[in-house]
């Protein structure tokens, strides 16, 4: 028992340190429209930060992996080291249903669903969008959200959508299956990065599809290639900021 609470106290002394370098980055937790199943943080803005003239940009951060809250500390990090000043970033907290649901999807979506979610992940994007709006002045043409791994495809599908608030998306080492997605017509006029490594085990193949098939179909598409496999390697933040600065020149596009 000794052994076990010197391991707690070993833990939290690192959970500590490793999130040392954004103890000064604000984040709330928030439950979307009042829902305690759409959980997300919202991270920023400083205490001292004059609010842009016209409203904050916004960053929707949809993780990887199980999509947990245990990524807050990355996404406070890129909110301080890939963003300015403008932007506020909201962190979507992913669903828990089941105990089995993560080993087969992690972000529900209108074509890939899991019995039992009360809500679609593009239903749950476009509420916090709606929630952020009703604390923050936004900056709507500056609304974009970031999806990698398992957050990759619940992006592409709710950029897809016939409606919806994303001015763009950036979805990095992940998969595109366009059978679980909806009509890529609906791509026409819309922004999308796309971060993937030749030596990822997802197939880059995946990636070039996507750049031909919503390219082809009248949307902004750029692909951009990094080295190191699966994940986020080399230049974290740069790369970040150079997709999201691309996004902002598709902005004045539409």
């Amino acid at each position: 028992m000794r052994r076990l609470g010197l391991l707690w106290v070993f833990g939290l002394i690192v959970y500590a340190w490793a999130q040392e370098d954004v103890a000064d980055v604000p984040a709330q937790t928030l439950y979307a429209g009042d829902d305690r199943h759409k959980i997300y943080f919202l991270i920023g803005a400083y205490n001292d930060a004059k609010p842009p003239k016209e409203g904050y940009r916004l960053l929707l951060i949809l993780p990887g992996g199980d999509g947990s809250a245990e990524f807050l500390p990355f996404c406070k990090r890129i909110y301080k080291y890939a963003l300015n000043s403008d932007y506020l970033v909201a962190q979507l907290v992913a669903p828990k249903w089941s105990e089995d649901q993560f080993e087969k999807v992690v972000w529900p979506t209108q074509k890939l669903r899991w019995e039992g979610a009360k809500f679609t992940t593009e239903e749950f994007i476009e509420a916090v969008i709606a929630d952020v709006k009703k604390r923050y002045a936004i900056d709507s043409r500056y609304v974009f959200a970031l999806g990698w791994s398992s957050g990759g495809p619940p992006v592409y599908s709710a950029a897809l959508q016939p409606e919806t608030a994303l001015r763009g998306v950036f979805v990095a080492m992940s998969v595109y299956k366009p059978s679980q997605l909806p009509s890529r017509a609906n791509a026409r006029g819309r922004a999308f990065y796309i971060l993937h490594s030749p030596e990822d085990f997802i197939p880059i193949r995946m990636a070039q599809q996507a750049e031909f098939d919503l390219g082809g179909r009248g949307a902004r598409v750029k692909l951009q290639t990094y080295e190191g496999g699966h994940g986020w390697h080399g230049n974290v933040y740069g790369m970040i900021r150079d997709g999201v600065h691309w996004l902002e020149q598709q902005a004045g596009k539409r």
